[in-house]
């Protein structure tokens, strides 16, 4: 019995090594390519501006969008509580004042309170204009756990993490972030259904 513990933790210690592996390779890989769109996943805001986090992640989106790689970007990210306007608002205001996009640029789906459903809300705009390939952009510990969401929401995904980002800044800060993606990546993997 004992035997069959140690090989059973030594398989989940495995599984999970393994995993944690593949969150930190998604990490630090941009696959960003010409795409259809760019989706902005959203983060904190205050009083109607983004949080450092967000601001990096909007402006590595403009960049994407100014090198030419997509035509559209969408901001994801509900309203908090206490706050009277949305994440995806926010960043779509933003990118049109300080990123230089025009209005016909960003589109804001203020829906979402977590990754699937704000990835959900963002696939139903895509799917509504025809579009299924999107650069993905959000802090790089992120990059895996919405592959997988996204691919079940019906989208072809190319990650581009945030290079700026002040939790890519602090390595024990991006470690925490790692670890904890390292468990909900395969739980995602496990429980998100497809459309």
């Amino acid at each position: 019995m004992r035997r069959a513990i140690g090989v059973a933790l030594a398989a989940a210690l495995l599984a999970w090594l393994v995993c944690l592996a593949l969150v930190v390779r998604a990490a630090r890989r941009d696959e960003a390519r010409p795409a259809e769109a760019i989706v902005v996943l959203g983060a904190a805001q205050y009083n109607g501006h983004p949080s450092p986090v967000f601001r990096a992640r909007l402006d590595h989106a403009a960049r994407l969008w100014h090198r030419g790689l997509a035509p559209l970007v969408v901001v994801t990210g509900g309203v908090g509580a206490g706050d009277s306007v949305s994440e995806g608002e926010v960043g779509r205001r933003w990118l049109r004042a300080a990123g230089g996009l025009p209005d016909t640029a960003v589109v804001a789906v203020g829906r979402g309170d977590a990754t699937a459903s704000s990835l959900q809300a963002a696939a139903e705009v895509l799917h509504a204009r025809r579009c299924t390939r999107a650069i993905l952009v959000s802090d790089g510990f992120h990059m895996m756990r919405l592959a997988i969401i996204a691919r079940r929401v019906g989208l072809e995904p190319l990650g581009s993490p945030a290079p700026a980002s002040p939790i890519r800044a602090s390595r024990r800060r991006e470690l925490g972030y790692l670890l904890a993606e390292s468990v909900k990546a395969p739980v995602a993997f496990l429980v998100t259904r497809s459309e």
